[in-house]
């Protein structure tokens, strides 16, 4: 059982993260992929940027990965996340999660997510025609 996490300045892709988690005893693979959509409660978002404290960052996506391997009868994850100005449709976020059986796998890489967006020190800039805006991303 292992985890993997990255951050990145280049975009990314899922195939790293699948090959990651792929297990011969595994018959699950769950995998997410966060886009840049063009909208936020109703406003156009024209870009994102994204900026960490990055050895923090790296502690904490390994602490949720930690987490999960215990809480859930999971195999492996890989976590990936994207720094830097981001365009509509490009990929801020990526986690993969292999497990014996799909419910365990679903309910690792759903908290997980919801863990990385209270936790992590990743911080969000969205851009509109009016200005910019840092989202508060833990409540």
């Amino acid at each position: 059982m292992s985890v993997e996490v990255k951050l990145s300045n280049q975009p990314l892709e899922p195939g790293p993260c699948i090959s990651f988690v792929r297990s011969e005893n595994c018959g699950a693979e769950v995998l997410f992929i966060g886009t840049v959509r063009d909208q936020t409660r109703g406003k156009a978002v024209n870009k994102l940027f994204f900026e960490a404290y990055e050895p923090m960052a790296i502690k904490e996506m390994e602490k949720i990965g930690a987490l999960c391997l215990r809480k859930y009868e999971i195999s492996k994850m890989s976590f990936h996340h994207r720094l830097g100005e981001l365009q509509i449709g490009e990929v801020p976020v990526i986690l993969a999660v292999s497990a014996p059986h799909r419910v365990e796998a679903f309910k690792a890489c759903a908290e997980a997510m919801d863990l990385l967006k209270q936790n992590v020190p990743i911080w969000k800039k969205e851009y509109f025609e009016d200005g910019e805006v840092w989202v508060a991303a833990h409540p």
